[in-house]
């Protein structure tokens, strides 16, 4: 359905590391983002998502569960939910992140703003493992049927952090990671 009625398409898909465990983030315009970011990589793939707490409730609690996600506490440092990302990379698995914290954009009112954080890079950088970055456009235009795009960057270089402070180095992968996001965004445009 994406394919035909969105026209959905991704970009990079030969970026992606194809053994082991990374980080997938990506800019964040909606609550259907992780659909067209996924779909490339399915089957060969299963991604796991770090969703705001607020969405576990029933029914769609145990759905979204299904679906990959495991719960992170917003406006506050959960360390319960880095130490289970980080756990997941090191299994092997792709754990998506939205590192803006929010949509960029919603409704009438905004409890929490859209600004970058640091956790994606934090994670990455305990884990061992890369941190890559994504594009998405289209989702904030569902309803005119606009295309979906997406596209795949190559992992940002975080070899040189390693040696730095965890806080240190986590903050210039953040800025890394915005420039290259960002550069992803605009070429989708």
């Amino acid at each position: 359905m994406l394919k035909v009625l969105f026209r959905h398409r991704a970009a990079g898909v030969e970026n992606l590391p194809g053994e082991g465990g990374w980080v997938l983030a990506a800019n964040h315009s909606s609550n259907f983002d992780p659909w067209p970011l996924g779909i490339p990589l399915f089957p060969r793939r299963f991604l796991r998502f770090m969703a705001k707490s607020e969405l576990f409730w029933f029914p769609l609690g145990p759905m979204i569960t299904a679906g990959g996600a495991f719960r992170v506490r917003r406006g506050q440092r959960d360390e319960e939910a880095i130490a289970r990302a980080i756990e997941l990379c090191r299994e092997g698995h792709v754990v998506v992140m939205f590192p803006e914290g929010t949509r960029r954009q919603k409704g009438l009112r905004k409890k929490h703003e859209a600004r970058w954080r640091s956790g994606a890079a934090r994670i990455a950088l305990e884990a061992g493992v890369p941190l890559v970055p994504a594009g998405i456009t289209g989702t904030d235009r569902l309803r005119m049927l606009g295309p979906l795009r997406v596209a795949y960057g190559t992992p940002i270089e975080l070899d040189d952090l390693r040696a730095r402070s965890v806080e240190d180095a986590a903050d210039e992968a953040t800025d890394r990671l915005r420039e290259a996001v960002l550069e992803l965004e605009r070429s989708l445009a």
